[in-house]
């Protein structure tokens, strides 16, 4: 994705499912943090080789308080 700030941004704009540089770039903060944020384990996160993808049903749930569902765990797909 774009890594540049699109000063008409909104959530509708993204896709279904977003990434790494999605989270940094939403909320404005390094790619070391937002790798650290995707690993804590705060929302549901898929990871299909070296790329995690996230719901962004899920992502805009998280902003907005929505606790992780209980059972819900991330998913760590093999390549």
């Amino acid at each position: 994705m774009n890594t540049q700030i699109d000063n008409e941004f909104t959530f509708e704009n993204l896709s279904l499912v977003i990434d790494v540089s999605d989270v940094q770039r939403i909320l404005g903060i390094g790619r070391r943090q937002a790798y650290e944020l995707v690993k804590s384990g705060q929302f549901h996160v898929v990871k299909t080789g070296k790329r995690f993808k996230i719901s962004k049903e899920v992502f805009i749930g998280w902003l907005n308080g929505t606790p992780l569902e209980e059972g819900v765990s991330n998913v760590w797909l093999s390549k």
